[in-house]
């Protein structure tokens, strides 16, 4: 073993390590042919050690750089050992250990699975290599290391992957020999030259983000959408998620996988939006933010393919297992698959493919298959984990798919998951673009003879981290001696390979962990409740885009796959959705009528209808009698009128009704569409018949002309008394002038006559009537007059 150096040091000279090599030769064949003799203490003793030793330290690999070398280059390897251990370790050191080239992808994935050390697999410490001395590590301590080699020290013998391991050798307080207290492992590609047929790499790169729109939309004449939260301003800023994958992937060879809904979500963030902020709607603050993204973009797929799934990227697996029987819900994904084109061409002025599907992982069954070509789509993104391909290589990705009308293109399992944990480490980072870059190495060697097309379809929702790491590894394999990039059209198009798998899985190979994140029926059903009463509700409005528009987008994207693992979230988002669009058709309504009271043979019953909305509804309103023979409207006992109420207003409706029959009727009001569809709630209210006959007529008629002749009588009465005031005053004048006469006449009469006494004329009272009063009237009295007979 080499003499470690105290730190970063560089290795022996070049006579050191020839001097190595020689004692090497002259004292190994001993040396190996006692441990031949002893075969069992040495298993024994490598068991013992592997048991309780080697995960003591834990070694952090945490850059390996260059990542693919090539003859002449130096790989550096840096990275952390912790004493995890309760004693302390000490006399250590840090070197590296070379594995013999691997042949296969598998055994590239046995190893990266393995943890400890193991003695019968791996490797010794690589002599020619500089080790790092660490001669004391407390318990929970960690000390950073670096180690520098030339390649050609490396021992790589010919193009292919090399496994290797950077262990940690030392001793701990407790126990005194020297053993491996710490591993790990990685891969490093050998590719020097270029390969003669290099395999077609197509790296999807998708740009999809979880539901931020509501349903609801402000009063202007903008109708400046309402946003659930801001959250979707934090990817979209410098550093944040969606702003990463911008920077990272314009200068990629990627295939730009977008979401229309996303597009249009921060399109409308730069043209003005709202945010939920309670019960309030506060305006948004990051136009800017959002128009600097959309302009980012724009700039970065020029010259890119642009595929565009269906609008808000609708769960394809879950429509097919839970929804597809309820009515309806195929419509949602076809509306959703009409809508993506124009989205993505109107917002980033490119022209995009929408033929493709991706159901969640690449996961497929017949029942996803019917579904995603019922939108029109005929190629789907499997996966190889679905798609089994039982060959001893790495077929083409794109393959005639069930009876042929359906092209899939199978993304490679293990290049696609490569970086779906957490790369915020740097060691973990670190391993996965080496195992990804000797993954793909792996399969150009398979058939070195044939060219390949291969398609890697990462998560769907990569974090930065994530990100970051997928455009390290897309940048290891810039030197295209292996591969070379492609696009997914092209990927699609390739030529198949005859051997590989054309079967659809069966649905009992649906991976269980995927059937349980899926959205249950009850989605389905809400979806369909918010459709039907949405179709109600717009054959009322003579605008119907602004209400269409907003809730069809709401419901595409309570479809979206986004929701898997988020049940109680969607659960929410559905309902506010139904519950908004209630409150809307709610704005439209009959207004609740007292009980009304009809006295007389016809009469006029008004209805008010109420139009909250901020636009013009066209309806028919109809009235209907609970007993048609007592109470008639237009001589039957329903009546319709068009209502047609201007946007903010009330109306009154009048109905013409007619009574028969006195007694209470119970009446019924209800709005209907113009093709006779209920709508809203109907409202009851009594009117109560007072019924008037002939001979009700005559006594009422009766008593009026009583009223007249009254008026008459008082007005003739007075009239006479004035008469004679009038009479009597002349007669008190003319009596003074004839006393004189009459007291001669008297004397001369009694001279004639007997005498018989005075004559006294009859007394008159003011209030008398005249003597003729007229015929009695036949008619009734008036009401409270008493008529005598």
């Amino acid at each position: 073993m080499a003499e470690a150096a105290d730190i970063q040091g560089t290795g022996p000279s070049p006579a050191r390590r020839w001097l190595r090599r020689t004692i090497t030769v002259a004292f190994g064949a001993p040396l190996l042919a006692g441990l031949l003799q002893a075969p069992a203490v040495t298993s024994s003793a490598s068991a013992a050690e592997d048991g309780t030793g080697s995960r003591t330290v834990d070694v952090s690999l945490d850059t390996l750089a260059p990542s693919a070398p090539v003859e002449g280059d130096t790989v550096t390897v840096t990275g952390t050992v912790t004493n995890r251990g309760k004693q302390t370790v000490t006399d250590a050191t840090v070197g590296l250990r070379v594995g013999p080239r691997m042949t296969s992808r598998s055994e590239i994935e046995q190893v990266s699975g393995r943890t400890g050390y193991r003695n019968d697999s791996d490797p010794a410490v690589l002599e020619d290599a500089p080790q790092v001395k660490i001669p004391r590590l407390g318990a929970g301590l960690s000390a950073e290391f670096s180690v520098s080699v030339p390649v050609s020290e490396l021992g790589f013998d010919e193009a292919g992957v090399y496994q290797l391991g950077v262990s940690l050798n030392g001793q701990t307080t407790d126990r005194r020999d020297d053993r491996v207290l710490g591993i790990e492992r990685t891969f490093v590609p050998y590719q020097p030259e270029a390969t003669e047929k290099k395999t077609q790499l197509t790296y999807l790169w998708p740009l999809i983000s979880s539901a931020h729109v509501s349903a609801e939309t402000a009063t202007d004449d903008q109708q400046t959408p309402v946003f659930e939260d801001d959250d979707l301003a934090t990817e979209l800023k410098p550093g944040g998620r969606l702003d990463q994958l911008v920077s990272l992937g314009k200068d990629l060879p990627v295939t730009w996988v977008v979401d229309p809904d996303l597009l249009a979500s921060v399109d409308a963030m730069a043209n003005g939006y709202r945010v939920k902020e309670g019960a309030l709607h506060v305006p948004g603050k990051n136009q800017a933010v959002a128009q600097r993204w959309l302009d980012s973009l724009e700039k970065a797929v020029q010259g890119h393919k642009v595929v565009a799934l269906p609008f808000a990227d609708p769960d394809i697996a879950s429509l097919a297992h839970r929804g597809k029987d309820v009515p309806g819900s195929l419509g949602h994904l076809q509306s959703a698959t009409a809508l993506a084109g124009t989205t993505v061409e109107t917002v980033l002025h490119v022209q995009p493919s929408t033929d493709f599907a991706w159901p969640a992982d690449g996961a497929v069954d017949p029942s996803i298959l019917a579904v995603a070509t019922s939108a029109g789509a005929d190629k789907v993104i499997a996966r190889s984990d679905s798609v089994r391909d039982d060959l001893p290589y790495t077929p083409t990705a794109a393959r005639p798919f069930g009876d042929g009308s359906t092209t899939a293109v199978v993304s490679d399992a293990l290049l696609s998951t490569a970086f779906e944990g957490d790369m915020v480490r740097a060691e973990t980072s670190t391993l996965a673009v080496q195992e990804f870059l000797s993954q793909s190495l792996a399969i150009t060697l398979e058939q070195p003879e044939d060219q390949r097309s291969v398609v890697v379809a990462p998560q769907r929702v990569p974090s930065v981290a994530q990100a970051q790491s997928m455009a390290t590894a897309l940048h290891g394999l810039s030197g295209k001696r292996w591969s070379q990039p492609s696009d997914l059209l092209a990927a699609a198009t390739a030529k198949p390979d005859p051997d590989a798998s054309t079967a659809v899985p069966a649905g009992s190979r649906y991976p269980k962990k995927l059937r349980d994140s899926e959205l249950p029926v009850q989605a389905f059903r809400d979806m369909k409740t918010t459709r039907d009463e949405l179709d109600d509700f717009k054959v009322i409005l003579t605008i119907q885009d602004r209400v269409v528009t907003p809730f069809g987008n709401a419901i595409s994207r309570e479809m979206s796959t986004s929701w898997r693992g988020q049940a109680r979230a969607a659960a929410l988002y559905r309902i506010n959705v139904l519950d908004y669009l209630q409150t809307l058709t709610e704005g439209v309504q009959l207004v609740d009528k007292s009980d009304l009271t009809l006295s007389g043979r016809s009469a006029t019953i008004p209805v008010t209808v109420q139009n909250k909305l901020l636009q013009d509804v066209h309806l028919v309103l109809r009235l209907t009698s609970g007993n048609k023979n007592r109470l008639k409207l237009n001589g039957d006992g329903v009546a319709e009128l068009p209502v047609r109420i201007n946007g903010g207003h009330s109306q009154s409706v009048k109905f013409s009704a007619s009574a028969n029959v006195n007694g209470q009727v119970p009446m019924t009001a209800q709005l209907y569409t113009e093709d006779g569809t209920p709508y809203g709630e109907p409202m009851t209210f009594n009117v109560k018949v007072s019924e008037i006959t002939a001979t009700v007529m005559l006594v009422i008629a009766g008593g009026v002309l009583l009223l007249v002749l009254a008026g008459v009588r008082m007005y003739s009465q007075r009239k006479r008394v004035a008469a004679r005031n009038a009479e009597a005053e002349a007669a008190e004048a003319d009596g003074e002038a004839e006393e004189a006469d009459a007291g001669a006449a008297e004397a001369e009469a009694h001279a004639e006559a007997p005498s018989e006494g005075p004559e006294v004329p009859e007394p008159v009272q003011p209030s008398d009537p005249t003597p003729d009063t007229g015929s009695e009237s036949g008619d009734p009295s008036g009401p409270g007059e008493k008529v005598d007979r």
